[in-house]
């Protein structure tokens, strides 16, 4: 079970970087430990996005990041979180840790009265997608989504 989720702090990034660097291992990037230190700890420092990590017995166990973005076409125009990276350590699956740290970036988006989150997943990651459903998360029928590589 998971005992906590607390937002992280630039002084968390020693906490984070190594969950980061799996979550990148299972879209299968190669292993980067200082990578993703430098990456977590631009983020944090620069306030580019917001990072909230689910510890039990004091360990960290999961993560979830978030970066703030703006829906132009909604009836009031105004914040919109992308929810882009999400990831439990093996040993923590089924914990209910992803269950919380899902939680938690719901209540980001109250609080700061966003229109909502939105997030994309790999097609084969089909136990994240029964989470997010089980949460009231829908697939999006109407939009397509396209992607341009640089």
């Amino acid at each position: 079970m998971t005992d906590a989720v607390r937002q992280a702090a630039p002084a968390d990034v020693e906490l984070v970087a190594p969950l980061f660097d799996a979550y990148r291992q299972f879209y299968e990037q190669p292993a980067d430990p200082g990578l993703a230190r430098e990456f977590i700890a631009a983020r944090l420092e620069r306030h580019e996005s917001v990072i909230f990590l689910a510890e039990r017995d004091g360990r960290p166990i999961g993560f979830v990041q978030l970066y703030p973005l703006f829906s132009s076409t909604a009836p009031r125009p105004r914040r919109l979180w992308l929810l882009n990276d999400l990831y439990v350590a093996p040993e923590a699956r089924g914990s209910g840790a992803a269950r919380a740290l899902m939680e938690r970036a719901r209540r980001l988006a109250e609080e700061s009265d966003a229109v909502g989150l939105e997030l994309a997943t790999a097609h084969s990651n089909v136990a994240a997608q029964r989470l997010y459903e089980s949460l009231g998360w829908r697939r999006d029928e109407r939009f397509p989504r396209y992607e341009l590589a640089l």
